[in-house]
């Protein structure tokens, strides 16, 4: 089969891979359908996570067929249409029994990470039965691709840690498409205020489009003395840091008030400055989550039911072979006006 191969910080190929097989009984074997490409997918190259060794078939996201089953797989048959999540979970450790997928001690975030992920022709997925969902008959498998990691990252490690509540004023950092994502299920909760900061002006009038009340352009304006000016000279009650660079973790900082949440979603490669002598008395909470994708099944309703239309976040489309372009255009949203893309495996 083909595969994009991760082959260093800064290398990557479309490569020739070996057709994976079932090494578990809880294993599914997917013919990928649909697959797309992750910010972390770009942290990953620039070598900010040195777990991922050379040789690494890179991706964790996708919708698929299943082409074969362990022998311990109970929900699922041959021919089933599946979302692949992001998330590999066991369902029995300690960590899963709390809800905490990502740390599950067999399995967490390891697509495309520490096993070969699904920017390929087929992918193993692990602990099947708890890792895929069955697309219902009829559904939109493009949108549903948001729904293998931007969604639920957004809104778990955004919305659900940062506490919104109805009425609040919410600063996102970032508008990329994890920020969208935090930006379309922020509105889950009717905040009175959701502010879109960014240094691009293409992905701010987005933001515009999926409901942000207001967009300030980081690059232009001082960020700080707006945001103040827009909340009453107090800040906000939630700021998302949706980047993962020391400059917007510490612009959080500057922007949430008294008794307000910061709720990182970024992939931070470098250390960041925590600015406690200013902090300390302020009644911060400050939240890091690695996503558990323990809201998919909801997500999963509220898509298909039309409740929530991720699709608009997908601007580009490709078929698999191409994925070294998608890459190109991905890496550069700016010039290429790319939020997600897709690659279709034809």
């Amino acid at each position: 089969m083909k595969a994009l191969v991760y082959n260093g910080p800064g290398k990557k190929s479309w490569e020739t891979k070996p057709r994976p097989a079932i090494l578990d009984a809880t294993d599914a074997i997917v013919k990928v359908y649909k697959t797309t490409i992750c910010g972390t997918d770009l942290h990953i190259l620039k070598g900010d996570v040195p777990e991922v060794t050379p040789g690494r078939i890179l991706g964790h996201e996708g919708v698929g067929v299943i082409e074969e089953i362990g022998s311990a797989v109970n929900n699922f048959k041959k021919g089933d249409h599946v979302l692949i999540s992001c998330i590999s979970s066991c369902g029995k450790c300690d960590y899963c029994k709390k809800g905490m997928y990502s740390h599950c001690e067999k399995g967490g975030w390891i697509l495309g990470h520490l096993i070969d992920g699904t920017q390929a022709e087929y992918v193993r997925t692990p602990f099947a039965d708890n890792s895929l969902y069955k697309i219902p008959q009829g559904a939109d498998e493009e949108a549903l691709v948001m729904l293998s990691d931007i969604l639920p990252t957004g809104f778990e490690c955004g919305v659900l840690n940062g506490r919104i509540s109805p009425g609040d004023t919410v600063a996102i950092v970032g508008a990329g498409p994890v920020g969208l994502a935090a930006l379309l299920t922020a509105q889950f909760y009717t905040p009175s205020e959701i502010i879109m900061i960014d240094v691009d002006d293409n992905r701010l009038e987005v933001a515009k489009k999926f409901g942000a009340s207001r967009t300030i352009n980081s690059s232009k304006e001082n960020v700080v003395d707006k945001v103040k000016s827009l909340t009453g000279n107090k800040g906000v009650d939630c700021a998302i840091e949706a980047v993962g660079i020391p400059a917007t973790f510490e612009l959080c900082e500057s922007i949430v008030t008294a008794g307000g949440h910061i709720a990182n979603i970024g992939v931070h490669g470098k250390s960041v400055e925590l600015h406690l002598e200013t902090l300390w008395a302020q009644n911060i909470t400050i939240t890091t989550r690695l996503v558990d994708t323990v809201t998919t099944p909801m997500l999963l309703k509220t898509v298909t039911s039309k409740k929530l239309d991720p699709q608009q976040l997908i601007t580009h489309r490709f078929p698999l072979s191409d994925i070294i372009k998608a890459y190109d255009v991905f890496s550069n949203p700016g010039k290429e006006r790319a939020l997600k893309v897709i690659m279709t495996n034809e």
